[in-house]
Order: structure tokens, then C-alpha cells, then sequence
């Protein structure tokens, strides 16, 4: 735990003092979502957990490819953790004009309207997991990886019935109007 701790502290604070910068560029959302869900499926796996992805193979967006796995990866892993065993946790995507947006849903245990905002503070633990494993950073760095390359991110929650984030990443100027939803 304390490894963890350390390593994300210091990748959040070279992210911060642009000792690390993002560097976005056209590449796959499937290819993304692929390595970001193989991180976590044995986790998924040990709890039986269902994991779905509905992406087109041949969808892009502009993103680093490196530091958006991350912060996927962050979202991905508080699903596995904060959803109960033989729950399930569905990724999808959806193209817009300006953004593509990344929707990483669960069955989990939800978020209190009145902590929504706070998750996305740096070391903020609810009272209500603080019994599970985190340091509460995890967010933060996901929510300070997006913005630096043009990006955001949104939740919304139905406690006890789950939550769906959602990552907005932008488009390639050169992304016509009309794409293909996945």
C-alpha cells in the first residue's frame, strides 16, 4: 500500500510541475479500453465479475495513450473494488462532433450526491469505504491527466445501485460531424 501511495504521489506531482507532459495524438479508443481492461480482469476475475466493452476497432480520439490508460485504468479499478461480488462493469462509447466520450459503468455501491465533487480532491476518502483499500488519489490523478490534454470527466450515482463515470476526450480537428457510435 505504502508502494502505491508513493508511486502515485510522485507520478500526480510530476504531472503537476509538467516535469511529465501529456502528449495527445490520434490513437485507438478500442486499443485504449483493451489495455486498460487487461489491467484489471484478473481483479474483476477473482471477484467474478462481468467486465463488457461495446468500441468500434477502428475508433480514434486524441489522447496520450500512456497517461489515459492511467487514468481509465484508476476509474476501472474503483469498479472492481467498490462493486460487489458477481456484480458487473460495462464500457462503451459514444462519438460526438467534439468529443468522444467513454462511459465506465457499474452495480457498485455508489456515491452520495454530496461527495461527487469531493472524490476529485487529492488524499479525499469517503467515511463510508475508508475500511477498503485506497489512499485517495487515484481520482485526482485521473481527473489532472484528462484536463492537461483537453479533456474531462463527469459521474453520476445512484447509491446503492451504482455509478457511471464518464470520460470526455477530445477529437482529431480533422473527426467529421457525423461518426459511429459504439
Amino acid at each position: 500500500k505504502l508502494s502505491f501511495l508513493i508511486q502515485a504521489l510522485v507520478k500526480t506531482s510530476r504531472l503537476e510541475t509538467g516535469i511529465i507532459n501529456v502528449n495527445p495524438r490520434r490513437s485507438s479508443v478500442r486499443e485504449l479500453l483493451a489495455n486498460s481492461i487487461k489491467g484489471i480482469s484478473k481483479k474483476a476475475e477473482d471477484k467474478n465479475l462481468a467486465l463488457q466493452l461495446s468500441c468500434a476497432s477502428d475508433l480514434q480520439a486524441r489522447f496520450d495513450p500512456k497517461w489515459t490508460e492511467e487514468a481509465i485504468s484508476n476509474i476501472l479499478d474503483n469498479g472492481v473494488k467498490y462493486t460487489p461480488v458477481g456484480g458487473s462493469i460495462s464500457v462503451s462509447v459514444t462519438v460526438y462532433e467534439m468529443f468522444t466520450r467513454i462511459d465506465i459503468a457499474d452495480n457498485g455501491i455508489g456515491i452520495e450526491e454530496p461527495e461527487i465533487n469531493q472524490i476529485f480532491k487529492r488524499f479525499y476518502r469517503s467515511p463510508s469505504v475508508n475500511q477498503d483499500e485506497g489512499v485517495g488519489i487515484g481520482l485526482y490523478l485521473t481527473r489532472e491527466i484528462l484536463s492537461a490534454q483537453g479533456g474531462y470527466i463527469k459521474v453520476k450515482s445512484t447509491p446503492p445501485k451504482g455509478s457511471i463515470f464518464s470520460i470526455f476526450l477530445p477529437n482529431s480537428p480533422e473527426e467529421s460531424a457525423i461518426l459511429p457510435n459504439c
